[in-house]
């Protein structure tokens, strides 16, 4: 029993030795920082009759926002340096005025998470950053100093946007951190977002904490995106210049919003911004970078060619290249406008080139129809239909459209339409849908039984072309068609906008754009 007695013994004191040892090492580690994740994403246009629910924003809560960062997945180095605490993250197509009951509610929501979640060593604040709300200016600004009242000052706040969006002077005083896409069409949002996370994941492991020095700029310049893509020239050298100012000792991030032209608040407009600790590296950079932007302002031009509807029509016709993409612009859905404005399909089906099934094919994609929806689901694919389209919130440009075609697909089950249907009219086949989608990706058009490559002319409501179609087409023109985005600035009648502002006011003198300091966070 002895040697029996003495192996239990050793191994009993083998197990305190260790035990003691992990104790040791938990005791001397450092504890994961403590960051939250939290936002609401929409552009609101305030020229749009439309108005943005609460379930517009398709939000996610607790682990599922987790699901929405790859960058953030279990095994990511990111995932494994914090502790993360998501809250909710609300992410809306562009759309209409969101109304003051939805915005209290997200906002209520995302408080009290935040709450229940507290203390935080950082927070990553993940927004567009043109939201519009009933009775508020400057929501983000609102929501931002709302969080700040909530977890205090020492928090660590980095901030990440689309470059579409408005820094306003709230924000850029309450985020530590801030930047933007550089790219537009916005092929980088998720590296942009990892930046955010990466910029604040350093300052706090590196005890650096909260930057020395905010440079901001307001830039007295409202353009559309439509003529500021950094895949042609100006945007994309103006563009190319962030990075080296990036890479100068002293300077942790520069960012250049192009603004969102469709809202009618202060806010709007331009604005460049550099954060880091070198005072002299952060204000030069500022001012390289909003110079730039200033000396290039006459420039910038539209992304593709544009015409009039009846024009680009025209020369789509005479066109062999397929398929001939349009842009409808006045309603694009995917920055703002309300997506069931009839003005472009009225014009379409009332030319006779595609009167008979044997004319030109063309894809028309899309409009809500809830009503036509019912009668195709009742007719059923081969069934015939009767029964209006559109301009159920926009009705401003064309009334809602009596349509008499035959049902060639019907699909169930899309995140945003909810269902769609095919209807074909003559040569047209007209998409639609039962609340309003966007149509970016072929398969967009193919789960329906389209081939968008093979058709003559594809209409689509959107403005420049995002990757997958740019790459698909044959040709493109962008219509200057009406609607809560039109492209003519000077016909939406800004009445709150600072001025004066490029391009509204042509013969502007001199503008500062020196460097405006921002006091820290902790400061206020």
């Amino acid at each position: 029993m002895f040697p029996l007695i003495k192996k239990s013994l050793f191994i009993l004191f083998g197990l305190v030795i260790i035990q003691s040892c992990q104790s040791s090492n938990a005791k001397n580690e450092a504890p994961k920082p403590r960051i939250a994740i939290a936002g609401l994403a929409i552009e609101s246009s305030t020229f749009s009759p439309a108005k943005s629910e609460i379930d517009a924003f398709l939000a996610r809560e607790g682990e599922d926002v987790l699901k929405y960062y790859p960058f953030l997945e279990e095994t990511s180095a990111q995932r494994l340096a914090a502790t993360w605490i998501p809250t909710l993250r609300g992410h809306a197509l562009p759309g209409g005025i969101v109304t003051r009951k939805a915005y209290d509610s997200l906002v209520g929501k995302t408080l009290t998470l935040l709450k229940e979640g507290m203390p935080y060593d950082g927070l990553f604040f993940d927004i567009h950053g043109a939201m519009s709300v009933e009775g508020i200016d400057d929501p983000e600004g609102d929501f931002i100093e709302k969080i700040r009242a909530l977890i205090g000052t020492k928090t660590l706040i980095s901030t990440s946007m689309d470059l579409h969006g408005n820094v306003s002077e709230r924000l850029a005083q309450h985020s530590d951190l801030i930047t933007c896409y550089r790219m537009a069409p916005h092929e980088d949002a998720l590296e942009s977002k990892q930046r955010a996370v990466d910029n604040l994941l350093d300052r706090i492991a590196s005890g650096k904490g909260k930057p020395k020095f905010k440079a901001w700029i307001p830039v007295p310049i409202l353009l559309p995106g439509e003529k500021t893509s950094t895949r042609i020239e100006p945007g994309k050298s103006l563009y190319a210049k962030i990075k080296p100012m990036t890479e100068k000792e002293g300077v942790i991030d520069a960012a250049i919003w192009i603004g969102y032209a469709w809202a009618d608040e202060p806010r709007n407009h331009a604005v460049v911004m550099v954060t880091g600790d070198d005072q002299v590296a952060v204000t030069e950079s500022a001012e390289i970078l909003a110079k730039a932007f200033w000396d290039v302002r006459n420039e910038f031009e539209f992304v593709a060619p544009t015409a009039s509807l009846e024009k680009s029509l025209e020369l789509a016709l005479k066109s062999n290249k397929k398929p001939y993409i349009i842009s409808d612009m006045g309603d694009n859905p995917t920055a703002g406008g309300a997506g069931d404005v009839t003005w472009t399909l009225r014009e379409l089906l009332a030319n006779k080139a595609f009167n008979t099934a044997e004319g030109p094919s063309l894809i028309y994609a899309s409009i809500p129809g809830p009503e036509m929806i019912l009668a195709a689901e009742k007719a059923g694919v081969g069934g015939t239909v009767s029964a209006y389209v559109g301009a159920q919130v926009d009705d401003r440009f064309a009334p809602p459209l009596l349509i008499n075609g035959v049902v060639e697909a019907i699909l169930q089950g899309d995140v945003h339409a909810e269902t769609e249907v095919v209807v074909k009219v003559g040569s047209i086949r007209i998409i639609v849908t039962k609340k309003r989608k966007p149509y970016h990706y072929e398969k967009d058009f193919t789960n329906l039984g389209l081939d968008p490559r093979t058709a003559d002319i594809v209409v689509v409501k959107i403005g420049y072309l995002v990757p997958e179609l740019y790459e698909m087409r044959g040709d493109w023109i962008m219509a200057l068609t009406p609607g809560g985005v039109d492209q003519d600035l000077d016909r939406l009648g800004y009445k709150r906008i600072k001025r004066p502002m490029f391009p509204l006011d042509q013969d502007m003198e001199e503008v500062d754009l020196h460097a405006r300091l921002i006091p820290a966070s902790d400061t206020f």
